[in-house]
């Protein structure tokens, strides 16, 4: 909005021709999202302790998470509304893929609020069945994944981009649909599992954000992408904006957060940001180097899935308890620790993809 309003007395201002440069809009979303995020947080906790609206502990959670209950939750809606106002106001709002990021980021918001709002209303941790989850999730996904193959106006919009290899593709057709379903309800639900620390999800979403936004300006840029060997996408540099708002609203969110935490995310939060950043990977086509930098999602929800298999077939447990960083609590690590070890591993996983941009 402001964007358009700016460019408009650009001819009779060159002042405002800055807001020409991606890399100064991103700013300005950072900037944004950061002051929207941390002028409203306190005021929303405020409102959630007044509504006793606060965190339902499962009985068989870890021992002491019993002080974490009634800390106010559902906070992933004040990341929610920064980064969507501050992406609104700073990004060119012509541009499709700026509307189907924000669209997939409200569908999984809507689907994680309705499992935030059951729990509190039935004052237990059981919200949407799994069923209901999983089904709102793909229809979801399946809205999303296929508009972007119905708008694709290129071969690259829709190939699947193997790294370390210069151009090599593999044209994937309507099996696009379902790839992109699988990394957005699968990015998901792995964010939301991640989700358990006070801090633990939302730096690696802002590693991971701040790492798809350089993959965005290079893929949105013809001399960058065809210098880089990666495929050039029309109009993906606009995702810079969205990826700095996240960045900045991110921070603002961790701003209350961090240990000892004031507000808790909430499935609102967990499952939109995993959706925003699948969809952001799946527009720049970059969804293998997406599986390396989300690492830490990935390990995750890898401890789950093997503790159950384990359990299932063997009878016995792999971890003391999953997800991975609540055996780490359990053998006695301090909550701060694990997540800046988690942090750091984060760090280390978006730096080794953002490095296959010249491994080629």
């Amino acid at each position: 909005m402001l964007t358009a309003l700016f460019l408009s007395l650009a001819d009779q201002f060159s002042v405002f021709n800055i807001f020409r440069y991606l890399t100064f809009r991103g700013i300005c979303g950072i900037l944004t999202a950061l002051w929207i995020g941390i002028a409203l947080g306190g005021w929303l906790i405020r409102k959630l302790q007044k509504w006793e609206i606060g965190q339902v502990i499962r009985e068989d959670d870890v021992p002491f998470h019993s002080k974490k209950k009634g800390t106010p939750t559902m906070g992933g809606l004040l990341v929610v509304v920064a980064v969507t106002i501050s992406t609104l106001l700073w990004a060119d709002l012509s541009t499709r893929f700026v509307w189907i990021t924000i669209a997939a980021v409200l569908a999984f918001a809507a689907i994680g609020f309705a499992d935030d709002y059951l729990k509190l209303k039935r004052g237990n941790s059981i919200g949407l069945t799994p069923i209901q989850k999983i089904t709102g999730q793909i229809l979801a996904a399946l809205l999303v994944s296929g508009v972007l193959y119905q708008t694709a106006t290129t071969p690259a919009e829709t190939a699947y981009i193997l790294p370390f290899f210069k151009d090599v593709s593999l044209l994937l057709g309507l099996w696009f649909i379902p790839i992109t379903m699988f990394v957005m309800v699968g990015t998901s639900n792995a964010v939301n599992l991640t989700d358990g620390l006070d801090g633990l999800a939302i730096m690696p979403v802002v590693l991971v954000a701040g790492g798809l936004g350089i993959f965005a300006y290079c893929t949105g840029h013809i001399q960058f992408s065809e210098y880089l060997a990666i495929p050039h996408v029309t109009g993906a540099g606009e995702l810079v904006v969205f990826c700095a708002a996240l960045v900045g609203a991110g921070l603002a969110f961790l701003y209350f957060n961090c240990y000892p935490a004031q507000i808790f995310m909430g499935d609102v939060g967990s499952m939109s940001l995993g959706a925003a950043l699948a969809v952001v990977a799946v527009i720049v086509r970059q969804e293998v180097v997406f599986l390396v930098m989300s690492g830490i999602f990935v390990l995750e929800t890898v401890s789950v899935i093997m503790q159950v298999i384990s359990f299932k077939l063997l009878g016995r447990r792999v971890w003391l308890m999953s997800p991975l960083h609540h055996h780490f609590e359990l053998k006695g690590w301090p909550e701060p620790r694990i997540t800046v070890r988690f942090w750091i591993g984060a760090l280390v996983l978006v730096l080794a993809g953002l490095a296959t941009l010249k491994i080629r």
